[in-house]
């Protein structure tokens, strides 16, 4: 078929002509395939948007983390409930000195039933959770100390009373701009000293999705071997551990785990966790919110593509003489074929690029509603007109079918 640098000019006002003696259902059409493709740019750009926000947030845990704890709800052979926490100093030492080829850093982490505790700087209460942690506890979690330092050997060996807070606990306590080094405040009756202050983390997203509640900048850390003299106990409530690379945080769970395993006879069951289970766990929220975007976009663009063939069909009906004249005077049918699914495509088109700028304010509109910077997605706008593309023709092939399979004879006698 030869397409004369004509022929796109004239159908563009063929079509022009045509859709507007059909103003409303044209309208109607443009905009069933506008809000539809508005709902593939706008869920598109937010989710692609969220994954990087999300991904950032789970950075500052540190990828490679896993957590090793007791399961408290484990049924063992005898029904002995046995006591503590199946962890203790010998199975860190042990863990530090090398005895898990995958594992690069260990840290214990101590703390009390009652997770949030009271904490008091003069006349000013706060209630905060409190951790009993070692030296590695900050490079695991990827932590960053605004001022200050971290704990000492020293620190752990001799339970010195100091502390390293996060900066929300350090302004609760002591108030903004302050300097907070060598600040004390009482817990657990006794005085302890900052020594450090943490930068703040963003986890907000997490937070909303429901995957972590923990105030990670209102936290207050003190060495884990001060903790267990409070508790009286040796027991290491979880150990957390980094792997030496994130492709080997299963090996590294299953060596941890087979280790305790015969390090306590078996007595026990540990629950282990790896940033993996929060990534899928996040992934779910994402995908469920991608479903209800793509049942909207697809319900908005199946009615404009029934406005579209509905359009299309009346179209041909009420030029069905002009069709014969033109195969009489030897238009082909793959010609007629061509005007049609022009005419659609033209329609689905000009929803495409209505329904593109919709949802590029939509994406800005959500980003200041929800005060997070969002960018639309540009590989998602060519997506979207790609896809209004297809609706077109899709929805535009069969009446071009039948316009082209009209004979000659049969169009010139249609009144």
């Amino acid at each position: 078929m030869y397409l004369h640098p004509g022929i796109l000019r004239d159908v563009f006002i063929q079509a022009f002509y045509s859709l507007s003696d059909n103003r409303l259902r044209t309208v109607l059409s443009i905009l069933g395939i506008a809000i539809g493709i508005a709902a593939v740019m706008a869920v598109g750009s937010v989710i692609q948007n969220a994954r990087e926000y999300i991904f950032a947030e789970f950075q500052t845990y540190g990828l490679k983390t896993i957590w090793i704890y007791r399961d408290w709800e484990d049924d063992n052979e005898n029904r002995i409930v046995r006591r503590g926490s199946g962890i203790d100093n010998d199975d860190f030492e042990a863990i530090q000195r090398g005895c898990c080829s995958a594992v690069q850093r260990v840290t214990p982490v101590v703390y009390s039933e009652k997770y949030s505790i009271n904490v008091n700087a003069g006349n000013d209460f706060y209630e905060a959770p409190v951790e009993g942690v070692g030296l590695e506890y900050l490079n695991i979690n990827n932590d960053q100390i605004l001022v200050g330092r971290n704990f000492s050997r020293n620190d752990i060996q001799q339970r010195k009373e100091v502390a390293i807070i996060g900066l929300k606990a350090a302004e609760e306590l002591f108030g903004k701009n302050s300097s907070y080094i060598n600040k004390s405040f009482r817990l657990f009756k006794k005085k302890y000293t900052v020594i450090g202050v943490l930068a703040d983390k963003n986890r907000e997203i997490i937070s909303q999705l429901g995957i972590d509640n923990y105030d990670i900048n209102g936290r207050v850390l003190i060495p884990y071997s001060v903790y267990q003299s409070i508790l009286g106990s040796k027991d290491i409530h979880t150990l957390q551990v980094e792997a030496v690379s994130m492709d080997k945080t299963h090996e590294a769970s299953q060596q941890i785990d087979d280790f305790l395993q015969r390090s306590h006879g078996g007595r026990y069951k540990y629950t282990i966790e790896t940033m993996d289970g929060w990534i899928n766990q996040a992934k779910k929220y994402l995908r469920n919110i991608s479903l209800i975007g793509l049942f909207i976009a697809s319900v908005s663009l199946l009615v404009g593509g029934m406005g579209i063939m509905n359009i299309m069909s009346t179209s041909v009906i009420e030029r069905t003489r002009e069709i014969g004249v033109r195969k009489a005077i030897g238009a082909q049918n793959q010609d007629i074929l061509f005007q049609f699914l022009m005419e659609a495509t033209y329609v689905s088109t000009i929803g495409g690029f209505i329904g593109l700028l919709f949802g590029i304010v939509a994406v800005y509109v959500v980003s200041i509603i929800s005060r997070y910077a969002l960018d639309p997605s540009w590989t998602m706008a060519f997506i979207a007109i790609f896809v209004s593309m297809l609706v077109g023709i899709i929805s535009g092939f069969y009446p071009a079918y039948r316009a082209a399979k009209l004979r000659p004879v049969d169009a010139l006698r249609f009144e």
